[in-house]
């Protein structure tokens, strides 16, 4: 081997006798094993699932509606049951929640039951509320819009969610627990909410508070 090095050496003098040095077994060890770490990481990014699918946590999660009362006040609707997901891939960010609308509460029993009855939220016949958005639009490192449609007492209108999550945007993919709030601003008779135009403000705040874990 030695020879062979050696006769390097000689190769500016006579390219015909030119032969490669062996590189040194560390230097080539450490080499394999650069290779193969680029290697895994590489099929790592390949293996990683296309998209991470969140569930809503119902247990730490609410959704609350408010809207003006005699123009001095204030009465709010609490839906204590949600369900939905968030899911995080390529395509971007999906948020689908769903509320029963059986089991809002109010401040006092009268305005419970008028929510409720047929010229609100009907739950009668429509026991679901809900949010489908996607394509979140980014307005800061954890921060965002989501465009959707809500659904209310049958009624679907597109909204725009201002959204608002506990880490980056960047880093939601990482299966790891997180919340989300979201807010939005509706027009009640937009969903056929028109009783008591006097009493009750016509402009709805819908506020989210969600705790989302890993699904699937």
């Amino acid at each position: 081997m030695a020879l062979a090095c050696l006769a390097g050496r000689a190769a500016r003098a006579s390219p015909s006798l030119r032969v490669a040095c062996p590189i040194p077994i560390k230097a080539a060890r450490r080499r394999l094993m650069m290779m193969l770490s680029a290697l895994l990481a590489m099929l790592g990014g390949f293996l990683q699932p296309a998209e991470r699918r969140y569930a809503v946590d119902p247990a730490r999660s609410t959704v609350n509606a408010t809207v003006g009362f005699f123009g001095i006040g204030s009465k709010t609707a609490r839906f204590p049951r949600v369900d939905g997901a968030v899911t995080v891939g390529e395509g971007g960010v999906r948020l689908d929640v769903r509320l029963d609308a059986a089991a809002l509460k109010a401040s006092d029993g009268v305005t419970e039951r008028r929510l409720k009855g047929e010229n609100f939220f009907d739950v009668g016949r429509y026991p679901v509320v809900s949010f489908a958005g996607a394509g979140l639009k980014p307005t800061g490192p954890a921060a965002g819009t989501i465009q959707g449609n809500l659904t209310a007492r049958g009624v679907t209108r597109p909204v725009t969610l201002e959204v608002r999550f506990s880490r980056p945007v960047a880093a939601l993919g990482s299966g790891e627990r997180f919340h989300v709030s979201a807010k939005t601003e509706i027009d009640r008779r937009d969903f056929g909410m028109t009783a008591y135009p006097v009493v009750v403000g016509r402009r709805v705040r819908i506020v989210i508070e969600a705790d989302l874990q890993p699904s699937g």
